[in-house]
């Protein structure tokens, strides 16, 4: 062993038993009181996140699809509704990464498929 001998630390400096220096009930906020969670739930962020991904993706995918159907009974060039499309595809696999996890992927997938689908309304 390595060590001092005399490390111990002095019997004033000792922490106090934890029962004596807990918070009386009445003066302690409940749980959650603040509104929002425990500043370390990194679960409860991820999940948020998770669902947030796959929302989003979700959503304009089936944006993506509506607009592509509405522009192809119009009178638009058929570039349209295939940029419309296409970007709905790729919110559509944003959705199902963001739901797996992989948040960060299905942003950038989510930014590019939008930008598709304005790259297609250009054309109109």
């Amino acid at each position: 062993m390595s060590g001092r001998a005399d490390s111990d630390t002095p019997p004033d400096t000792r922490a106090e038993d934890p029962e004596h220096t807990r918070e009386p009930e009445h003066t302690r906020e409940p749980e959650g009181a603040d509104g929002g969670e425990e500043p370390g739930d990194a679960a409860g962020e991820a999940r948020r996140a998770r669902w947030t991904a796959a929302g989003a993706g979700a959503v304009l995918a089936l944006a993506g699809t509506a607009a592509a159907l509405l522009r192809l009974t119009g009178p638009a060039p058929v570039l349209v509704p295939v940029a419309y499309a296409c970007g709905a595809a790729v919110c559509a696999l944003a959705a199902l990464l963001g739901s797996r996890g992989r948040t960060r992927r299905a942003l950038w997938l989510l930014v590019g498929g939008l930008m598709t689908m304005a790259l297609g309304d250009q054309f109109d």
